[in-house]
């Protein structure tokens, strides 16, 4: 028979296993339930899917199961990356999580299954990790550290970044890093924390950042907690920085090759200026710690997430005046939560918590270790054999009672807040004061109703703060994938050659991620300024985190190497006028292309113009700078510079229009640059041009920043005007083709009181002369016999001396050259694209891609991984 102490060993075995599991599970079946009751997929008609989620991540996850599971080559490159771009960035910034290989089960529309597993299985890990945390370093146990760890797995910041996927792991990762850093600062042991923080550093290098800079503050309070002399303070330091660095070595293969990424894209936008300042009055910060203080309008510009639950905050409020804690660790409890609290509404702080850049939405990202923070310093103090003093006491309630009737009085200011959850919330504060400076705390019921009002409130905010966030269907998403999906095999299945595909309809801009193909838009955080640069000369939209390709002309088209258009159809009958492919632009030059297939949703065509990924060019164009912010002339010049025909450089031609009409507008003589000012601001006001086309050539519309659909609605022919939204330059719209003698009538109706007619100008191409530059440029092409994402194989015959292979690969260093087996030096075009000098004759040229620093970031991890196991080795060796 075992023993009693075995048994009691068993006993208490158990109880912490059924404890963690009750810390997995309660945040886990809480969010699966509400999921459920949003009807989520798998269990409904709706999905996760919503703002970047909706719109960026999900084409992510779609990339990830493509690479993995049928085009590895892809991993290193994409030519769904916008026009092409490096992938390791997007890898480390968006993908690098271990929970991501769920998402390989999920083929097609059902990724939306994986991602709702995905957000679940985050939230049960983040009440697990800190669950085990407080198992390990404080007295926390049973339905009381339940309840704490599911405060920390669903506080505000959790909830209202539900959709920021990536960023989840970091919630279950601090944990078992801060649990590694308090195992070397009490032990010496090292492994665990840089075990866990080395792997936070792969997962998510941007989250890593934030908790690397809490450590220092972490490391701090535990140097004051333990000290005893300054030799073992030291001490103490020096293992810290020299545990850290090692880590962040251990994931150079990691971080070197994304700071070099990083110096292409969001380095480039790092604030060198700033302002001592607060971003605002810092008492507005109490309102947050109220249940549901989130919608959608918080997401864009708000204050910090901080909602952590009332039994946590007064937990954090008690722990200053626990006098079962040393004075000088509570002093410096005090100091790191006040420079926290600093870091969440001066603009300097700010930016440091931020790398430098100010968040394009979801404000104050780091404020998960600051609700981590407040709750350890809660579970530290809320054991039972708590008791307050008074004096706490009274204190504590002046807080309640000052924080609830600064946000009741000046409610307004909150618009994300009513009344009804200001009075929740001052309820919820009442019980877990009369809670926790309860006298007797070892009865059973204690723990039990602690895990009630807990679980019961931070359950309360999850429902009301998700309740305010719109969801995209199911439907809408999988309906779409799948038609576009159809679409790219179709033509894929025919012509297995290398060229990109455009389209007039969009849900995401990373379409191309999603269904597998070379596109020419992208929506991603790592972007490389070289690109929204170029769609800004080109007359597309840009923007400093995207492109969309959705206002190419005939002329870019053919540069860029859209062999092939694909082009949403109206139905007709009940359903007239809608379609499931929304458009996004409108494309009437596509009467130039050939229609090569159509099924009920979209026509498919090709484009005969299309030039080769590579052909043999000018050497202008080596030389090509920009001169003009003219679209259209951006246009001419690049291509006079590829034929090296001064001729070419005139190939648009700008237009009068035949008659304009003004309604409830003062007469303008002249339109481009005018600024239409409304007569009678109650009265409609418009401006209705018309031009007939003297032949069949394409025509075209430039319209600068200010001629948008904020601002005015277009009407061309009856029909308002497709165009995406969003542009900060001027861009070329498609307005006629093969219209000779057809009437064109463009109506804009002001929305505003003016509108100012910035670069508006109708443009003719002449098609002909265009015919002819892009038959010159085909005669010589780069035969490709071997091609994959990132390796380009093939022959080109040169006539002179002075020509070189033009591509429409977008340069990095990356891409390595050779001509003739013999490695050469790859040239920047219009500030965007790779050519190659040649020899006149025939040649063999590669392009390769390998991702810039990736060997010297694998050279320094295995160095440090083999210096760290010797180490361990040769110290166990000597100890044993």
């Amino acid at each position: 028979m075992a023993s009693l102490q075995e048994k009691k060993r068993r006993w208490s075995l158990t109880q912490r296993q059924s404890t963690l599991l009750g810390a997995f599970l309660t945040p886990f079946l809480l969010m699966t339930a509400y999921f459920i009751y949003r009807q989520m997929a798998p269990f409904g008609s709706s999905s996760l899917l919503t703002v970047d989620l909706g719109q960026q991540y999900i084409d992510f996850f779609a990339y990830l199961r493509r690479a993995l599971l049928h085009d590895p080559s892809s991993i290193f490159y994409s030519f769904a990356n916008g026009l092409g771009g490096e992938m390791l960035g997007t890898w480390s910034y968006y993908l690098l999580s271990p929970l991501n290989w769920l998402l390989l089960l999920c083929p097609g529309a059902t990724l939306t299954t994986g991602v709702f597993l995905l957000t679940v299985i985050k939230y049960g890990l983040a009440g697990l990790t800190f669950g085990w945390l407080l198992l390990k370093t404080t007295n926390q146990s049973g339905f009381k550290l339940v309840t704490l760890a599911t405060a920390y797995a669903l506080m505000g910041w959790s909830i209202a970044n539900q959709l920021n996927i990536m960023w989840l792991d970091a919630a279950y990762l601090l944990p078992l890093i801060f649990y590694g850093l308090y195992l070397l600062m009490h032990t010496g042991k090292w492994r665990t924390y840089v075990v866990w923080l080395t792997l936070m550093l792969v997962v998510n290098y941007y989250m890593a950042y934030m908790i690397c800079l809490f450590l220092i503050l972490a490391f701090v309070w535990f140097a004051v907690d333990q000290f005893t002399n300054w030799r073992h303070f030291w001490g103490q330091t020096v293992k810290f920085a020299l545990t850290s660095a090692a880590s962040g070595l251990l994931a150079a293969f990691v971080l070197l090759p994304t700071w070099w990424s990083l110096s292409q894209s969001k380095a480039q936008y790092t604030v060198t200026t700033f302002k001592w300042k607060f971003e605002f009055f810092p008492p507005k910060m109490i309102a947050k710690f109220f249940m549901g203080a989130f919608n959608f309008d918080q997401m864009p510009d708000g204050t910090a997430n901080l909602f952590i639950g009332a039994l946590a905050l007064l937990g954090s409020i008690f722990f200053f005046a626990d006098k079962r804690i040393k004075l000088r660790s509570r002093i410096t409890a005090g100091i790191i939560t006040l420079f926290l609290a600093l870091s969440l509404c001066v603009q300097p702080l700010d930016l440091l918590w931020h790398a430098g850049q100010f968040p394009v939405w979801y404000p104050y990202r780091f404020s998960f270790v600051v609700s981590f923070w407040l709750i350890w310093l809660a579970a530290q103090t809320l054991t039972d054999d708590f008791e307050p003093g008074w004096l706490a006491i009274a204190v504590a309630t002046l807080l309640i009672v000052a924080g609830t009737a600064y946000v009741a009085l000046n409610l307004k200011s909150f618009k994300f807040l009513q009344m009804n959850q200001v009075l929740l919330g001052l309820f919820f504060a009442v019980l877990a004061l009369g809670l926790t400076t309860l006298p007797v705390k070892h009865h059973w019921i204690y723990p039990l109703a602690f895990f009630v009002i807990g679980i019961t409130e931070v359950s309360a905010n999850a429902f009301m703060s998700l309740n305010n966030i719109s969801y995209v269907s199911q439907g809408e998403y999988g309906n779409y994938t799948n038609e576009l999906q159809r679409l790219v095999n179709r033509v894929q299945k025919k012509d297995q050659g290398v060229y990109r595909i455009g389209k007039t309809f969009l849900r995401t801009k990373g379409d191309a991620f999603q269904t597998g193909y070379a596109g020419g838009g992208v929506f991603s955080s790592v972007l490389p300024k070289a690109t929204p640069t170029f769609y800004g000369n080109i007359g597309s939209p840009d923007g400093d985190g995207f492109v969309e390709y959705s206002n190419g002309t005939l002329v870019t088209d053919s540069l860029l190497n859209m062999k092939y258009y694909f082009q949403q159809k109206q139905l007709s009958g009940a359903l007239s006028g809608t379609s499931m492919l929304p458009a996004s632009t409108n494309k009437a030059d596509l009467a130039d292309y050939q229609a090569v297939g159509q099924d009920q949703w979209a026509t498919t065509y090709r484009n005969q113009y299309a030039l080769p990924i590579g052909y043999a060019a000018n050497q202008q164009i080596l030389t090509l700078k920009n001169k003009t912010a003219d679209p259209a002339q951006y246009q001419s010049n690049w291509l006079a510079a590829l034929t090296g025909k001064v001729t070419d450089q005139h190939l648009y031609t700008a237009e009068n229009f035949d008659q304009v009409t003004f309604q409830n507008i003062a007469q303008q003589s002249k339109i481009t640059g005018a600024v239409l000012q409304r007569k009678n601001l109650l009265k409609p006001a418009k401006i209705t041009l018309t031009f007939t086309p003297t032949t069949n050539d394409a025509y075209y519309l430039t319209f600068g920043s200010t001629v948008n659909s904020d601002n005015a609605t277009f009407i061309l022919n009856g029909k308002t005007l497709d165009q995406y939204k969003t542009y900060r330059n001027t861009i070329m719209v498609s307005a006629a083709d093969h219209a000779k003698g057809k009437k064109q009538t463009l109506t804009i109706q002001l929305k505003k009181g003016s509108l100012w007619l910035d670069n508006f100008t109708l443009y003719q191409l002449n098609t002909a002369k265009f015919q002819r530059a892009v038959t010159q440029l085909k005669t010589q092409p780069w035969h490709l016999t071997k091609h994959s994402s990132r390796y380009f194989r093939g022959t080109i015959t040169t006539k002179t001396a002075d020509q070189v292979l033009n591509t429409s690969v977008p340069y990095s260093t990356g891409w390595h050259a050779t001509v003739n087996g013999k490695r050469v030096k790859t040239y920047k075009t219009v500030g965007m694209f790779t050519a190659v000098k040649l020899p006149k004759g025939q040649s063999t040229v590669t392009l390769s891609y390998w991702p810039p620093l990736l060997n010297a970031g694998l050279l320094v991890s295995l160095v440090t991984l083999l210096g760290l196991t010797g180490g361990w080795y040769l110290t166990h060796r000597r100890h044993g």
